[in-house]
């Protein structure tokens, strides 16, 4: 599928009716359905009502198995989180799986934050997951408008996650003075 069709489609249906490019919509229509003879009659008596639904139906469709993929990429994605993190594991360990330094207390106030906060992002991508979990697609059909928030919010809280540990791990005290 052709992305950027795709966006220009969006676009050309997001614009005010009045300023739309009436003979782009009907090309458009023409490279989405290869019907020449309804073209051809669009062309002859323009009727934007029409137009913009078939072309809005075309667009639903393709935008509906883009966000499929993605979310499908996204769960992918996920399963590796959760694999790297053992988020499957109980609420009865929350420390984060790395160790504290050794000069943990004399690192800076901030620093120091960054292995606290990480107690709490952990917690809260577990809590994700268990959502995540329980809108299983084996248990019940579940469409991808429902996953996509958690898988989101999952991602991004990995990112946060591994940007906290990075900060963390490669702050010298000798070099920010």
């Amino acid at each position: 599928m052709n992305h950027q069709f795709t966006e220009r489609l969006g676009a050309w249906l997001r614009e005010r009716p009045d300023s739309r490019d009436y003979a782009a919509g009907c090309k458009m229509f023409l490279q989405l359905t290869a019907r020449v003879n309804m073209y051809k009659n669009l062309l002859a008596a323009p009727d934007m009502p029409r137009l913009e639904t078939e072309l809005q139906k075309h667009y639903d469709f393709r935008v509906a198995e883009l966000t499929h993929a993605q979310v499908g990429a996204m769960d992918a994605q996920a399963d590796a989180i959760a694999a790297d993190n053992n988020l499957q594991a109980g609420e009865s360990e929350v420390t984060p799986p790395r160790g504290r330094r050794a000069d943990h207390d004399t690192l800076p106030p901030e620093i120091q934050a960054l292995y606290i906060e990480n107690l709490s992002v952990l917690r809260r991508m577990r809590e994700v997951h268990l959502r995540l979990r329980n809108l299983s697609l084996d248990t019940a059909t579940c469409p991808d408008s429902e996953r996509y928030p958690f898988l989101k919010e999952l991602i991004d809280l990995d990112k946060k996650y591994r940007s906290n540990w990075q900060g963390y791990d490669q702050y010298r005290p000798d070099t920010d003075k």
